[in-house]
């Protein structure tokens, strides 16, 4: 059978577009580790000019990257959190990029994969490592102890620190342990801030060096011995702490300095699992690097900023060379990709430092010369806003040129097509059984002694047995992704799928998957599938249910869902129907999942709100039904598609009931109203707002962004129920 989409076009490289026969295919993997600011650079590069046949997917702790030049701006309070942080769901959304959220525990070279915490590996081709670095921590430690990095932990601890110091009625003693840039600025900032606020702390800064700053000049070293001099800032050099229990920091001398809260900023260290991994790395344990930022080891490894070691022309740990790397490792990642000649990147040798003094003040030095003052600080603010614009107020690109494959990358992927340029439909569409066979061998489903049939036998249908005495729950459900995580988009649908069976008091019992593949080389199929079924799988098993079977089948476009079967006494069913006059109605999620996801895909939703919603959709539905069922419950649904006034309005029917609605009690997921507000809406958003028609409203309400929020279409949405008063 044939096709009757698309317009003929021939196998090969002038085949390979992103219109016609076929879409512009995944034949090679770059991933980035890390959100550093080298990465940044490289986001943004691969935006302005994609490489049609490349995925870029980005992995990354969180999703905001902040910037190290305006940290200890926050931590004075001169800027907010968002001021100072790149927006990493916003930046991979502009550069056509996946964006991963994971912790990377390894790397395996041979078979190039990354490995995640709590997730499937991760394949690549070209690997790009960027970051950054842990801090230098003693040996003996306890958990009380405040690193600098990552940043996203340390910001945490240090609005736990001013909530202390606001409530603490004594002196706080605070030690700052590293007398390097990072630790002067911190110390000062932080003591900006507890005074501003009117606290009683004493700080002191702790070096094993003979003074502050012995990396930088004579000039600046004396500056900031003034300033600290005149802060009441204590300065204790030639002291190394090699342990630190209960705010006590132990000497290699046997003294012990004892502190209500401890800051440390002290050298940088490698991530074990870079040297763990058989990189070439330095003494520190550092990615060792040529000229053109390539591992010396892996011809198809890269690193950039704190992470890599510059082999010929070693530099300082500093974000000066992590910024002005961005632009030669893109080059060079691109030319990687496409076998082109490296190039390579020079790092200056004189730079421009800047530090802030924690007052709206700053030292600038280049050289053996120095400055400072107030139009320092405003300098320093004016190159550090500059720099947070560049990749925060982004361009729209329109892609107007229909994309070509380049050769080097389209020779070793030739799809089959007949004489006409056409691909088959009906089951020569179907995904072949080698690849299907190498993906279910990654996923791990566990068998079952209810399973009769299911995917450890070659017969063509499932068999389950079903308990006595219970009915059997059938549902169905199938959509394109929603994010671009397919890990975390098979966890979702999954969940969404199962909605469907909690909301009649169901127990999951077995799962099967409908999937829609592009046409894509078999290697990156079996990762995709492997990705999604993972994600399921987790799920399912959460739930009870097991995966045992299911239909893949070629397509234009990815598209994911389940059939779901569940169990139910007759007496126990719940009906979507069944409201009484005087029922209270309960909600279990919060709402706005379609118009975060709509503001996601127009790159204009901010990485917290997406954050929110994601969190919602992979939150189940079963501790909610549990709950449900064990008060009586017999009136629910879930919410999905149609909103929750259009699934209301379902379980009403034609009853003659009335609704009443209190807005305030209505639980919404931050950033949903200020989407709405701004113009943006799912495209289902304005049918949904048809069954207004059906209501009589207050008109001062209906102007109320959160009644709009009413009709906004959810995904793996929550629970609606109607329950008795008391």
């Amino acid at each position: 059978m044939r096709s009757s989409s698309g317009s003929p076009k021939k196998s090969g490289v002038s085949g390979l577009t992103g219109t016609g026969a076929i879409q512009v295919p995944v034949l090679k993997d770059l991933v980035l580790l890390g959100g550093g600011h080298s990465h940044i650079a490289v986001l943004k590069s691969f935006g302005m000019r994609p490489l049609p046949g490349v995925r870029v997917t980005l992995i990354s702790r969180g999703s905001r990257s902040p910037y190290s030049g305006m940290l200890p701006g926050i931590v004075a309070g001169h800027y907010t959190e968002d001021d100072a942080h790149f927006d990493l769901v916003r930046l991979a959304r502009f550069a056509g990029a996946r964006f991963f959220r994971g912790e990377v525990v390894g790397l395996d070279l041979v078979h190039r994969r990354v490995e995640l915490e709590n997730r499937p590996d991760v394949s690549f081709d070209v690997l790009s490592i960027d970051t950054g670095s842990t801090p230098s921590l003693p040996e003996h430690r306890d958990d009380g102890l405040i690193a600098v990095k990552p940043i996203d932990g340390f910001l945490s601890q240090w609005r736990r620190v001013l909530g202390r110091a606001e409530r603490h009625s004594g002196r706080l003693e605070l030690g700052v342990v590293g007398a390097g840039a990072g630790g002067v600025e911190l110390c000062l900032a932080a003591e900006r801030r507890l005074r501003g606020l009117g606290a009683d702390a004493r700080f002191e800064l702790v070096t094993e060096g003979p003074d502050l700053l012995v990396s930088h000049p004579p000039g600046i070293r004396a500056r900031f011995r003034r300033i600290f001099a005149e802060r009441g800032i204590a300065v204790r050099t030639e002291t190394r702490i090699v342990a630190v229990e209960a705010g006590t920091l132990r000497t290699s001398d046997g003294r012990e300095l004892a502190y209500d809260e401890v800051f440390w900023v002290t050298d940088a260290a490698a991530a074990p699992w870079l040297a763990g991994a058989g990189l070439a790395v330095d003494e520190r344990g550092f990615v060792l690097v040529d000229p053109s930022l390539r591992s010396v080891s892996h011809s198809n490894v890269f690193a950039a900023g704190d992470a890599a070691a510059m082999q010929a022309t070693p530099r300082p740990k500093s974000g000066v060379f992590a910024v002005r790397q961005g632009g030669p490792l893109a080059r060079n990642l691109r030319c990687a990709l496409l076998e082109q000649p490296l190039r390579p990147f020079r790092p200056q040798r004189r730079f421009l430092t800047l530090i802030g003094t924690g007052e709206r003040r700053a030292v600038a030095s280049r050289g053996p010369f120095s400055a400072e003052g107030a139009w320092v600080w405003r300098w320093k603010e004016w190159i550090d806003r500059r720099f947070m614009r560049r990749y925060t107020e982004l361009p729209e690109m329109r892609r107007t040129a229909e994309p070509r494959v380049p050769a080097v990358l389209a020779r070793e992927f030739s799809p089959a097509f007949d004489e006409d340029g056409m691909r088959c439909g009906g089951c020569g569409a179907k995904v072949a059984a080698e690849t299907l066979r190498a993906a279910l061998s990654r996923i791990g489903v566990e068998a079952r002694e209810d399973i009769v049939v299911g995917l450890d036998a070659p017969d063509d249908a499932a068999v389950i047995e079903l308990p006595a005495g219970k009915l059997a729950v059938l549902s169905v459900d199938a959509f394109r992704p929603m994010i671009e995580d397919p890990y975390l988009f098979g966890r979702i649908t999954a969940n969404h799928c199962l909605g469907d069976l909690y909301a009649v008091g169901a127990e999951p019992q077995t799962a099967m998957t409908i999937a829609t593949l592009p046409l894509w080389p078999e290697a990156k199929l079996v990762d995709e599938l492997v990705q999604l079924l993972r994600g399921a799988v987790a799920v399912f098993a959460e739930s009870g249910a097991v995966l045992v079977g299911g239909h893949t089948s070629e397509g234009a476009e990815l598209s994911l869902g389940f059939s779901v079967t569940g169990t139910v006494d007759r007496a126990a069913i719940l009906h979507k129907r069944g409201l009484h006059a005087g029922d209270k109605l309960i909600l279990t999620k919060p709402i706005g999942t379609g118009a975060i996801l709509a503001a996601e895909m127009r790159g204009r939703a901010k990485a917290r709100w997406v954050d929110a919603a994601i969190a919602t959709m992979l939150c189940s539905n079963r501790d909610a039904a549990k709950a449900l069922r064990a008060y009586g419950v017999v009136a629910c649904t879930d919410v999905t598609g149609f909103g929750v006034l259009g699934h209301l309005l379902e379980m009403i029917g034609d009853d003659a009931l009335d609704l009443e609605l209190d807005l305030d009690a209505l639980p919404v997921i931050d950033g949903a109203l200020e989407v709405l507000d701004s113009g943006i809406a799912s495209t289902l958003h304005p049918q949904n707002e048809r069954l207004a028609r059906h209501l009589t409203v207050d008109p001062a309400l209906a102007r109320d962004p959160r009644f709009s929020l009413l009709f906004d279409p959810q995904t793996a949405g929550g629970l609606l129920a109607a329950v008795a008063p008391e």
